[in-house]
Formats: structure tokens, C-alpha cells, sequence
């Protein structure tokens, strides 16, 4: 079933004139299309970046208070040791600890700072 339809129209990438076969081509050739497709996919991704960047300055970032409790982990960051060290000293009793269950160990902030 071939189409017997003839519309002049004017390539939108490069804009020569051309004989098209459909009511909906846009491009007189395939590499028109292939550029066409490649410039919108950059500018795509341009605007996405701009966008980003301008979301990115929006956003306001809001002070978070220092924590109560904080972490076996956490406490080792601020302490220099490991994980292990900070679990004996809570088992010797040199740091006081709150386990509220198997795998959520909280130490308060000012307990650690008696330590020192």
C-alpha cells in the first residue's frame, strides 16, 4: 500500500526544500534526521544540567544540631580507633553506653567528653 501523497516542505535541520511522501517528515535525508536527533539530545542534556545547578543553588541547607547519642562508629571516627576499641571500653565500663538492642549501641555525647 504506497501513498500517492506529494508535499513540499523545508528540511527543519538544514532547511533546503524537498518532496515529502508523509504528512509528518520533517527531513529531506536521513543524515538531517541523525544531526537533528543529535543536537536535541544535547541540548537536553545542557538544560538538565542547568537545571540541576540551579536547583542545587536553591536549595538551602539547614544546620543540623550536633546529636545526642551518637554511634559505636561515630565514636570511633572522633575517638581514632576502631570499632573494637570503643566496645571495650564500653565492656570495661570506661564509657558509658546505651544498647537499646542487638545492633543499636548509642554513646551520649557527654559521656564521651568525660572520657577525657
Amino acid at each position: 500500500m504506497s501513498s500517492n501523497i506529494r508535499i513540499e516542505r523545508v528540511c527543519q535541520y538544514c532547511g533546503t526544500k524537498f518532496i515529502a511522501k508523509t504528512t509528518v517528515t520533517r527531513y529531506c535525508c536521513h543524515s538531517c534526521n541523525r544531526k537533528a536527533y543529535k543536537l536535541e539530545q544535547r541540548n537536553t542534556k545542557i538544560s538538565y544540567a542547568k537545571y540541576q545547578i540551579h536547583h542545587t543553588e536553591e536549595r538551602q541547607y539547614h544546620p543540623v544540631n550536633s546529636p545526642v547519642y551518637l554511634t559505636v562508629k561515630e565514636t570511633s571516627t572522633i575517638l581514632k580507633c576502631s570499632t573494637k576499641m570503643v566496645y571495650f571500653l564500653i565492656n570495661n565500663g570506661r564509657l558509658k553506653a546505651i544498647n537499646l538492642s542487638v545492633r543499636k549501641t548509642r554513646i551520649n555525647v557527654l559521656d564521651l567528653s568525660l572520657l577525657y
